[in-house]
């Protein structure tokens, strides 16, 4: 066990885990940040993005040791009363279903419209690519990140 000192949604938070353990179960069970969720473990569904100085990662393989002093930010650190410009597109094309992937879908969004504040549908889903949706609500997502590139937020 090691104590880490992480940034965490634009806070300091500590954790006192083994060096190895993936980041998204300190996240989860030590510092009580259940939005980010578990499906594959092995980076290839996107449930478990979070991102890391704004560039999505995959939280299951990540581990705690490996995040340094870079700053972490999770669903709940996206917006604190949940009323992010995604997040709102995303309840207004009633994208979720079930609702799983979601977080990791909007983290993965939100670092997409921070490098391509424009992208077309192509890139929309060559970038998005990695998060599987197994209600398969892929049209609403997309339609949901033009909502928010087109400013109709």
């Amino acid at each position: 066990m090691a104590v880490f000192d992480l940034r965490i949604n634009g806070e300091q938070m500590s954790v006192d885990v083994p060096p190895d353990m993936p980041l998204l179960w300190a996240l989860r069970d030590h510092l009580n940040l259940t939005g980010t969720k578990y499906s594959c473990g092995i980076a290839f569904c996107g449930s478990c993005t979070v991102l890391l100085d704004g560039q999505p990662i995959r939280s299951c393989i990540t581990t705690v040791q490996s995040v340094g002093d870079r700053e972490v930010t999770t669903i709940e650190g996206l917006s604190r009363e949940g009323d992010h410009p995604l997040q709102k597109a995303w309840l207004a094309e009633q994208t979720p279903q079930c609702g799983y992937c979601h977080p990791g879908q909007i983290l993965q969004a939100a670092a997409l419209l921070e490098d391509n504040p424009n992208p077309s549908d192509e890139e929309i889903d060559a970038y998005m690519a990695g998060n599987l949706c197994r209600c398969g609500t892929y049209q609403r997502i997309r339609k949901a990140i033009r909502r928010v590139e087109e400013g109709r937020i």
